[in-house]
């Protein structure tokens, strides 16, 4: 397939405004990819050329793009920054850029959609000292061949930001409508394989093919997600629940076959290298071949420590030994996924945790079985007492949904009223706090886009002030007067007072007093919270409004 074609089918996405009609444009696509091409079509749909779980990161950012862009089009950096900031969007400033590019082949290569897969693989497996310039000569050499429109979406995927409106929901449809197979094989199929573009494939083969999907060790999946709720709304509706600690800690996921043990983050990265103790201590607890699902947790002198020092372990690439000896991290293992080959995801919570504690010998966490509120409460302020953030009401019933946010699991914790938001802009510091972005714009998400909602400035300390100037600065796409718009990469954890109605963001609703809570460096963009998310907790407030 051309890479043309799928330029072409992006630019008419785009222009498309109903949901039911990006499923059949999408689907009469799907049916006419040839079976090699297909996987790859599929993941960059979504402008993502890996799946989650791949160790190959094209880790690109604007920077990189401002020198490629300006050397195929014979510009200067400043005049690259200048088209950018008068468009807006940086795949739609490339567009034009490239319209008059002076190093070219005047088109004399037609690129295939295989050709530019092989040149993101290599940018993303490019390594020592000179992978930058690798990269940069990748890009440059697809700058050179790609049409303007073409350039326009590997714009797109080499920043993770396609922005044409796909999502993996409208995916799932287009991708069942196309095979008629049930969109909801194709889901759960997603749920396990993490990656859409080996879905489809099996969706052409039919029904059968998607039945018989079956999870795999060191190919980790999406974690199951929480709500926030309340303990008597909870017994109310499922009377007998599971009561467990919730840890201020990093979300973990466990794979072990044999004498083999390798450890995920909430974002499927591979992180065994980082935490060669917590593999080591969970190796030495089972003997068995499983997946787990837990939280590890850094403990000093017998007491939690905060979420932000499991973070430092977790990004932890040199110095792990001296890191081992400095924070001691001890697991917390709550699920059980696959044992011995056998898939439990959709045996019943309570028999997950049976089977749990008979093969772990250690790191089990606490567990209380009642449907009193009294009792339930107390073991609630029990946690509290230990140092722990709340508590976990699971349903005994539920199955293990991976990636999904239902009612089976409802978090509870005495903390402000928070909201995971993305941050996409900043705006200049003032004073001693000139020299690094002083305030950030957040949104929320919405129809796989991302709509402000609010912009914070208190919580923020000096020190994490320039952290995030130095971990952002390279992500800047445009700027307006003191405004600076970046690749959309960072998760903030926003505590707030209220929710109100407001005209003066895109979201319709706005913070009163938000402050700045931590990075959520654990959660993928993906995982902040909704537009609807939003609402729904201003209408709990004002349900008048319903």
């Amino acid at each position: 397939m051309n890479f043309l074609f799928f330029a072409e089918l992006c630019r008419k996405i785009e222009s498309i405004k109903g949901r039911l009609d990006t499923i059949d444009l999408l689907s009469n696509a799907i049916r006419e990819v040839e079976c090699p091409d297909l996987p790859i079509f599929v993941r960059l749909i979504l402008g993502k050329p890996f799946p989650d779980w791949s160790p190959l990161k094209l880790g690109i950012g604007p920077n990189l793009l401002y020198e490629s862009v300006a050397y195929v089009t014979g510009r200067n950096r400043e005049k690259v920054l200048s088209t950018l900031n008068s468009v807006g969007d940086l795949g739609r400033a490339v567009e034009e850029m490239l319209e008059s590019k002076s190093q070219t082949s005047f088109f004399s290569e037609e690129l295939t959609l295989a050709e530019v897969y092989s040149s993101f693989e290599a940018i993303a497996q490019a390594e020592g000292g000179k992978s930058q310039k690798e990269r940069l000569r990748i890009i440059q050499r697809l700058f050179s061949v790609a049409t303007p429109l073409e350039g326009h979406y590997i714009t797109g995927i080499l920043l993770d930001d396609m922005r044409i409106g796909v999502g993996e929901g409208n995916l799932r449809d287009a991708i069942a409508k196309a095979f008629d197979v049930d969109s909801g094989l194709v889901e759960h199929a997603q749920q396990i394989l993490n990656d859409m573009g080996e879905v489809a494939l099996l969706a052409s083969q039919g029904k059968e093919a998607l039945s018989h999907v079956r999870l795999h060790l060191f190919h980790p999946v999406r974690m199951m997600l929480a709500r926030q709720g309340t303990i008597s709304e909870v017994i109310a509706d499922a009377g007998t629940i599971a009561v467990e600690y919730k840890y201020d800690g990093a979300r973990f996921q466990f794979h072990k076959q044999g004498s083999t043990g390798r450890m995920y983050s909430r974002k499927l990265e591979d992180v065994t290298n980082s935490l060669p103790d917590v593999v080591s201590m969970l190796l030495n607890a089972t003997d068995h071949n499983l997946i787990l699902d837990g939280e590890v947790i850094a403990i000093k002198d017998g007491r939690p420590m905060p979420f932000q020092t499991v973070l430092k372990r977790f990004r932890r690439k040199h110095g792990v030994a001296d890191a081992v000896e400095a924070i001691k991290l001890v697991p917390n293992v709550f699920d059980i996924l696959l044992l011995d080959g056998e898939i439990l995801l959709d045996q019943s919570f309570s028999e997950r945790r049976k089977i749990l504690t008979e093969v772990l010998r250690d790191y089990a966490t606490p567990q209380l079985v009642s449907s009193d509120l009294i009792e339930i409460e107390q073991y609630y302020h029990q946690a509290l007492d230990n140092g722990h953030e709340g508590v976990m009401l699971k349903l005994p019933n539920s199955r293990y949904t991976p990636g999904m946010r239902g009612k089976d699991w409802v978090k509870i914790k005495p903390e402000v009223d928070t909201l995971d938001l993305v941050a996409i802009g900043a705006e200049w510091g003032e004073g001693k706090r000139a020299h690094v972005y002083g305030s950030f714009l957040l949104a929320a998400r919405q129809d796989d886009q991302l709509v402000p909602v609010s912009r914070v400035a208190t919580g923020l300390s000096d020190e994490q002030l320039t952290w995030l100037y130095s971990t952002l600065k390279d992500e800047v796409i445009h700027s307006e007067g003191k405004m600076i718009f970046f690749e959309p990469r960072i998760v903030f954890e926003i505590g707030y007072s209220e929710i109100q109605q407001s005209p003066n963001y895109e979201g319709g609703f706005t913070l009163r007093f938000p402050r700045f809570v931590r990075v959520r460096d654990d959660k993928d963009i993906r995982e902040a919270n909704t537009i609807g998310d939003i609402e729904e907790r201003y209408l709990t407030i004002h349900p008048e409004l319903r």
